[in-house]
């Protein structure tokens, strides 16, 4: 039964990237419902260890689906672009230099 699951899994999924952030990966995971409709999947992985030294990943998902892609959006780079002016506005404030991410081209 799990080899069906990872089966499905396999189909309903269109396209995927990985990106590789510190000891983080991010994972966008586009899929399809059994409708043909399309929905994204960000799923964060982390490397934990136990007392023991043995390691596991810990995994958060959040799933986003196409009604929401454009207020998502909106709101993702509002937010960034907050964080970015207040970082710069601290670096200013202590001399050092930020280099500015922008969200602003992604349409």
């Amino acid at each position: 039964m799990e080899d069906n699951k990872d089966t499905e899994n396999y189909r309903n999924e269109i396209f995927s990237k990985s990106v590789r952030a510190g000891k983080r990966t991010y994972f966008f995971d586009v899929k399809s419902t059994r409708s043909g409709d399309h929905y994204l999947t960000i799923t964060e992985s982390k490397k934990k260890f136990d007392q023991d030294g043995n390691f596991h990943f810990e995994k958060h998902k959040i799933f986003l689906y196409k009604e929401d892609f454009d207020k998502f959006k909106d709101g993702l780079s509002e937010v960034v672009e907050k964080v970015v002016s207040l970082n710069e506005t601290t670096s200013d404030n202590n001399g050092d230099s930020l280099e500015s991410k922008s969200f602003k081209n992604l349409d």
